[in-house]
């Protein structure tokens, strides 16, 4: 096993070493074995490093088999013996700020309520952890924040402990530990100790602000999502710029937008009524203007449409059977090289208004359903509106 830099010096950036072997895996990727390495391989919730060796990008970092195997890009060159390594540090201590934070929230959440953490997940944009709850109050959510970032600007030592057994049953471990040796302890004194072979700050104010982003039920647990240090900014900035973006158009301070948004929604819900409303006259309007056009009792009331929705088709339709019960109508848009067909029949009309369509519907390469009084498909303009027109009459006659 190589010798972890990373343990001896969690700032340690670049670094010399020798290549002790290099080989392609099953699947014919390239990866280098080093003497020594400050990558850290992924493992415990935290991502790998990236970086380069010699140059040659590092795109996966993994610990199996008793060896640390650094992915390549492409392989080194068969002359580099010696290895120049840089790790990609924004990368890492954006890796080490967000499990630090997760040490400190979770810690929170534990001594405050004894909420235990049973998952961590470190992510691009957050992070999350599973909390053993299936509840989780608005200010289970504010005191465990408060005290993490109370925490956060005391500034305490973010100690590192290799342990025994022994030595790490004498201290208050927040659960239990999952390996039974090279325990390594990640302490912070007087408020969390806990088993962890992550990287971290050498003290809490290095972590910055921590800020729960949401929650949400993960089955019989809850799922906090949080942010912390640049991340914690970023999620921070790109919020405020929204808001100095919408305090204009909503004509409010930040501090009433809420209401002005309730508001805006209230009468957005008002105005979309007004208009069905509205809508529904029209078409009560339309069925009556086409009925005292229709003087044929003998044939179906029929009219062409292009460009009219099939849901406007069947409110239609439903509105001139609704205005005369004894009427038969089939209504058809065609848009777009498509057709659209909607059949109703009133209540004392005669006839199969499924039947109808089922006799339309393959002249178009169409597909519908529906029943005796009502039914709607739809095909491919084939053959045009009109034509189709008269097809439906043919039918209807001949039944």
């Amino acid at each position: 096993m190589a010798e972890k830099l990373y343990y001896q010096d969690q700032y340690l950036q670049t670094f010399n070493t020798e290549l002790v072997e290099e080989k392609q895996d099953e699947t014919g990727q390239w990866y280098a074995i080093l003497k020594e390495t400050a990558f850290y391989p992924e493992g415990g919730g935290q991502p790998f490093d990236t970086g380069t060796l010699n140059g040659v990008k590092v795109v996966n970092v993994v610990e199996m088999d008793g060896e640390i195997r650094h992915y390549l890009e492409r392989p080194l060159s068969l002359s580099d013996a010696n290895v120049e390594g840089k790790i990609d540090w924004e990368r890492r201590f954006d890796h080490m700020q967000q499990h630090a934070a997760q040490h400190i929230l979770s810690a929170a959440f534990d001594n405050l309520f004894r909420f235990k953490t049973v998952s961590f997940h470190l992510g691009r944009e957050e992070s999350t952890i599973d909390l053993d709850t299936n509840v989780l109050q608005e200010t289970h959510i504010h005191d465990a924040e408060e005290l993490s970032n109370r925490i956060v600007m005391e500034n305490r030592q973010i100690e590192t402990r290799w342990v025994t057994p022994e030595e790490a049953a004498a201290l208050p471990l927040r659960k239990a530990l999952s390996v039974e040796d090279n325990i390594r302890l990640v302490i912070i004194p007087d408020y969390d100790y806990n088993g962890c072979g992550g990287t971290h700050p050498a003290t809490t104010n290095e972590v910055g602000m921590i800020k729960v982003l949401g929650i949400e039920k993960e089955k019989k647990k809850v799922r906090v999502s949080f942010a912390a240090g640049k991340r914690a900014y970023s999620h921070f900035d790109k919020k405020q710029k929204v808001l100095e973006r919408l305090s204009p158009l909503l004509n409010a301070p930040q501090e009433n937008m809420e209401s002005a948004v309730l508001k805006l929604l209230q009468t957005k819900t008002q105005l979309e009524k007004e208009l069905t409303d509205t809508k529904d006259m029209l078409i009560g309007f339309e069925a009556r203007e086409l009925l005292s056009k229709h003087t044929d009792t003998e044939k179906p009331l029929t009219a062409l449409y292009t460009g009219r929705t099939i849901q406007e088709l069947q409110r239609l339709g439903r509105a001139i059977v609704s205005e005369k019960e004894d009427s038969v109508a089939v209504l058809i848009s065609e848009t777009d090289g498509k057709i659209q067909i909607v059949c109703a029949k009133g209540v004392i009309a005669a006839g199969n208004i499924k039947e109808l369509l089922s006799g339309v519907l393959p002249l178009v390469n169409g597909k519908g359903g529906g029943n005796e009084l009502f039914a709607q498909g739809g095909g491919q303009a084939v053959i045009s509106a009109e034509d189709l027109q008269e097809k439906v009459l043919e039918i209807w006659l001949s039944r």
